[in-house]
């Protein structure tokens, strides 16, 4: 079993930045990968972009250059990712969603946070 947590949505102005993590707990070792989506009102949910447990991410042509995905040293059981957003549009604006992938597949989610981006 996976639990994750995210945080660190909020509202933020045009060319503003912020930074969302998400800590995974539990069966931690079983991660293959972590993901960013998100899903704005009346959209499809759509990938951001990955990380793999070697550290190699790939991104969603819309965020390549602004988003950037990392990982923080893991501790107390838990293995944290981040999400750092720079100069975010207020297209950045839903609801977004970190996910862990075993044996290929996203199949744990966290509940999602928001981000709101006001021009």
């Amino acid at each position: 079993q996976l639990q994750l947590v995210e945080s660190g949505g909020g509202l933020v102005q045009a060319g503003g930045s912020l930074r969302l993590s998400c800590a995974a707990s539990g069966n931690i070792f079983m991660i293959n990968a972590m993901g960013w989506f998100r899903q704005a009102p009346g959209k499809q949910r759509e990938l951001v972009g990955t990380i793999t447990t070697r550290g190699i991410t790939n991104y969603t042509q819309s965020v390549e250059g602004r988003f950037t995905i990392g990982r923080d040293n893991a501790k107390d059981g838990k293995n944290t990712v981040y999400l750092l957003m720079n100069s975010l549009k207020p297209e950045d604006t839903a609801v977004y969603y970190c996910a862990a992938a075993i044996l290929g597949t996203f199949s744990s989610w966290g509940q999602g946070t928001q981000v709101t981006v006001s021009s």
